[in-house]
């Protein structure tokens, strides 16, 4: 059985303001990609973990 995928209503609003705001830091020339990449990755996971219940 295959997990639903997270979308983007399944967000809260400040979870998508939270989003787009680690997206708009990514552009930056000495952004850190990869710390960036884990806190976006958390939020989806408790988005899903929210989801699912």
């Amino acid at each position: 059985m295959a997990a639903n995928p997270v979308r983007f209503s399944d967000f809260t609003r400040a979870e998508k303001a939270q989003i787009t705001a680690l997206t708009a830091r990514m552009a930056l020339p000495r952004a850190n990609i990869t710390k960036l990449r884990r806190q976006v990755e958390a939020i989806e996971n408790k988005a899903a973990s929210r989801k699912g219940k």
